[in-house]
């Protein structure tokens, strides 16, 4: 079994980036260059425990289903998603989420193992780990971009609010 560990900081509050990782419209975004669609199960919106989702990708020029489900979940804490059915023999993925301050940790932990015996852990070691480790970043960058966009939105609202307010007190003397 392999094993996939990243961390990702992100100026944004813990709940938007809970709600952004298990956001399946967010999630095909993110992985827009392997055409990553959602076909069956949830299809849109948040994705809440014991529900599952299929997906289908093209991945080394093939395209591919992956149906996984919520196994776990603690709402803003952290969510388990599963393999039911897909290319890998087993996965297991971890989304942990920690509050620091003003910012968010985001841990993903990412257990797989895949198919053939001796020649499926040749191809993990020399391609598999690899390609996931680097897809899982990519989306992570995504995340991290995306909320600490719809931080800084927020905050020029409240900023801009915040002004007129003031506004209204010079108009007013």
């Amino acid at each position: 079994m392999s094993l996939i560990k990243i961390k990702t900081l992100i100026e944004a509050d813990v709940k938007t980036c809970f709600d952004l990782a298990r956001n399946i419209d967010v999630h095909q975004e993110s992985l827009k260059y392997s055409e990553e669609i959602a076909i069956a199960g949830r299809t849109s919106g948040l994705i809440e425990l014991n529900e599952s989702v299929t997906w289908e990708a093209k991945h080394f020029g093939f395209v591919q289903h992956l149906t996984s489900k919520i196994t776990e979940y603690k709402y803003p804490n952290y969510f388990i998603d599963e393999m039911v059915a897909g290319a890998f023999k087993s996965f297991k993925h971890k989304h942990v989420f920690i509050e620091k301050g003003n910012k968010t940790l985001m841990i993903d932990v990412f257990y797989f193992e895949v198919p053939y015996g001796f020649l499926g852990k040749l191809i993990d070691v020399l391609f598999i780990k690899r390609y996931m480790t680097k897809l899982l970043k990519k989306r992570n960058t995504f995340l991290k971009m995306y909320a600490e966009k719809m931080n800084s939105i927020s905050r020029q609202k409240a900023l801009q609010n915040s002004m007129y307010g003031l506004n209204d007190v010079f108009i007013r003397i």
